[in-house]
C-alpha cells in the first residue's frame, strides 16, 4: 500500500520513498516521546502495584517511559531498569520478594493524546524540522511563537484536569479551606 510516498511492508515496518518524510516522521516520534516523558496528568499513574513473577523479577512494560517508587518519604529502594527488569540499586539485586508501588509515566500513541498535546507536539516538531531543513529564521520564529502558545494551552489543560495542590497533599486527597461564611451558619 502506497500513499503520499509512504509504504508499509507486510511485517508492520513503515518504509518511506522520500527521505524527508522519514526525517519528519522520526522528529514527530522523538518529540512525542520527549513531551510525554515530562509526565502529564493524562499519562501518569500513581501508586501502581507491581508484583514479582515466578523468578522474583519485575518486568517493565515496553511503553513505560519512567517510574519511581511511590512513597519517597519511606524509600528503602532505589530502582532502575536493567535488561528490561526492575533493579534495586540499594540491595544490588533484580529479585523482589514482595509487591512494589510505583508512580508510572506511560507512552501513548499520538492518536490517543488529548488535542492540546497533539497540537503542541505538531508545533514543536515543526520548529525542529524548520530549523534543520529550512534556513529561514523568520519561519522558525513564527513557528516558535505558535509552539509557545500551544505549550501554554497544554499547561492550562494540565492545571484544570490535574487537580494539583501546592500544599503537598498526597494523591487522591483534598483540603477544605477556611470559609468565613460558615461562621454565619451557626
Amino acid at each position: 500500500m502506497t500513499t503520499l510516498g509512504v509504504s508499509t511492508i507486510d511485517n508492520g515496518i513503515t518504509a518511506y520513498a522520500n527521505p524527508e518524510i522519514s526525517f519528519i516522521y522520526n522528529i514527530l516520534t522523538e518529540v512525542n516521546k520527549d513531551v510525554q516523558n515530562e509526565g502529564w496528568h493524562f499519562n501518569t499513574e500513581y501508586h501502581v502495584k507491581l508484583t514479582p513473577d515466578a523468578n522474583k523479577n519485575i518486568v517493565i512494560p515496553i511503553k513505560t517511559l519512567r517510574y519511581d517508587i511511590h512513597d519517597s518519604e519511606t524509600k528503602v529502594l532505589d530502582v532502575v531498569t536493567r535488561d528490561g527488569k526492575l533493579y534495586d540499586l540499594v540491595n544490588h539485586t533484580n529479585e523482589f520478594t514482595g509487591d512494589i508501588y510505583v508512580d508510572v509515566v506511560t507512552l501513548y500513541s499520538f492518536a490517543d493524546l488529548p488535542n492540546p498535546f497533539q497540537r503542541y507536539i505538531t508545533y514543536r516538531s515543526a520548529v525542529r524540522a524548520a530549523t534543520q531543513l529550512i534556513s529561514n529564521p523568520q519561519l522558525v520564529q513564527l513557528l516558535s511563537q505558535q509552539e509557545a502558545k500551544s505549550r501554554a494551552v497544554c499547561m492550562e489543560y494540565e492545571t484544570s484536569m490535574g487537580d494539583h495542590t501546592y500544599l503537598g497533599l498526597p494523591h487522591n486527597s483534598n483540603y477544605r479551606t477556611y470559609k468565613p461564611y460558615n461562621v454565619l451558619a451557626r
